[in-house]
């Protein structure tokens, strides 16, 4: 197959999406497939040759590996020659359109909100993974939660739009700890634990620069567990334990800033309820194809449902490709079951 493996965009996750494009790209190679990796954003810029030169191209070892910083979006922004106002850069439709498949290695609000599934589904073009409604619920904590707040545990929360003048207010109505979080991004991108009023501020003013649309959670103390679903089946959870402070996003993405065991040390009676409560979730919005659902699992054993993320990263050091490892999918393999479980999503108009 000819398949085009999208990455980057517009996103703070723009790296991470990178790293997970280059992986998809040479295991797709690796099992006969032509593929080729573009990014979003750049599109073709600098493309003197064929398209089907592309699906040849050679990938950088480089991108691979992500920085503890997020990128600087209005830095990325400027330095594309073309500064329309589209997040499609030049020739990318064309490419996708010339292609069999196009595999979504996108992450964050720049592809994982539904936005460029619903424009492929516009002009028929099938890619990977949900589609765009169930997209872009699950990317919107808050209205994810409002949804299966009534088939999981889920801590309570209130959602918050603000400008810096309502801090304080907000400050001085806290009821802490709290976890604070932007609406609508991944990667941990913008999350911190509030224990104080000084942490709680230096949160808020920290999420403006992210649209000061954020999530104020009830903290709840306990263990990060988080599951995979693979074409509607649980995978077996993993724990996270960080080494330092929590699973934020220069944890996430440095090889050996936390211990990640799969699967998790958890009892059996532990094990079905997450991986219960995970299927319960993907049910309920309508997803396909794949996801992974991010818990606290508390003292008591109980699972609290925090997220969950319809293309989970697929970097050296992402989660989902280990929980396939753990039940016998190795990547390649991983990769070509997204593929063959997203055509026939798209087949049956899921």
């Amino acid at each position: 197959m000819k398949i085009v493996v999208l990455a980057g965009g517009l996103s703070p996750e723009r790296n991470v999406s990178l790293s997970t494009g280059t992986m998809v790209t040479e295991a797709l190679r690796g099992l006969g497939h032509r593929a080729a990796l573009v990014d979003l954003f750049f599109g073709l810029e600098g493309h003197t040759g064929a398209l089907e030169d592309l699906f040849d191209a050679p990938l950088s070892a480089e991108a691979k590996h992500i920085s503890t910083a997020a990128p600087d979006l209005e830095q990325v922004r400027a330095s594309r020659k073309d500064q329309s106002a589209s997040v499609f850069g030049p020739g990318v439709v064309e490419l996708c359109q010339a292609a069999d498949l196009v595999f979504l290695a996108l992450h964050g609000a720049c592809g994982e909100d539904g936005r460029v599934q619903a424009a492929f589904d516009l002009m028929g073009i099938p890619y990977t993974g949900a589609g765009y409604l169930s997209s872009a619920i699950a990317m919107d904590k808050d209205l994810t939660k409002r949804m299966v707040e009534e088939v999981v545990s889920t801590p309570g929360w209130k959602t918050v739009h603000y400008t810096a003048e309502d801090i304080d207010g907000l400050v001085a109505k806290a009821r802490l700890p709290l976890v604070v979080k932007p609406v609508a991004s991944g990667s941990s991108i913008g999350v911190s634990i509030a224990h104080t009023a000084q942490e709680l501020r230096a949160a808020l003013t920290e999420g403006l620069s992210l649209g000061g649309r954020t999530v104020l959670e009830q903290y709840v103390k306990g263990r990060e567990v988080q599951v995979g679903i693979l074409d509607g089946t649980a995978l077996p959870s993993i724990e996270i334990i960080p080494k330092a402070d929590f699973y934020d996003y220069a944890n996430k993405y440095q090889p050996g800033a936390a211990l990640e065991v799969c699967p998790a040390p958890v009892t059996e009676q532990e094990e079905k309820k997450l991986r219960e409560a995970a299927v319960r979730v993907y049910e309920l919005l309508g997803l396909s194809v794949y996801a992974r659902a991010d818990f606290i699992l508390d003292e008591a054993g109980e699972p609290w449902f925090l997220e969950i993320n319809t293309l989970p990263g697929m970097t050296p050091t992402s989660l989902l490709p280990q929980e396939a490892a753990a039940v016998g999918i190795d990547y390649p393999t991983l990769c070509q079951r997204i593929v063959n479980a997203s055509l026939e999503a798209r087949k049956q108009g899921k």
